[in-house]
């Protein structure tokens, strides 16, 4: 199975873009900090995720600030360079 919960900031976005086929599609850097427990120790986490909306989503996400911060559901692929993996944004929500 790959689906992934994420709670993230968004730190970049791209200017709306369209495929050939007219699907619009946004790309973004989305950045992440928190504290896991690992093994009995407290692991503090943070990375960047290149990440991508497509279609209706990507729409609704240009116009949504930088620097906000949401709960994105989707699920990873790799890009364009099999070594890059992409979250590929299927839903996301506000949080408080």
């Amino acid at each position: 199975m790959n689906r992934v919960e994420l709670l993230a900031r968004i730190v970049e976005k791209s200017s709306l873009r369209y495929t050939p086929a007219g699907q619009p599609v946004l790309d973004m850097q989305l950045s992440h900090e928190s504290q896991i427990e690992e093994a009995a120790i407290q692991r503090k986490v943070s990375f960047l995720m290149k990440s991508k909306a497509i279609g209706f989503l990507a729409e609704k996400l240009v116009l949504i600030p930088m620097d906000s911060t949401l709960l994105f559901n989707g699920f990873l692929a790799s890009g364009s360079n099999p070594k890059n993996i992409v979250f590929h944004i299927q839903s996301y929500q506000s949080v408080s």
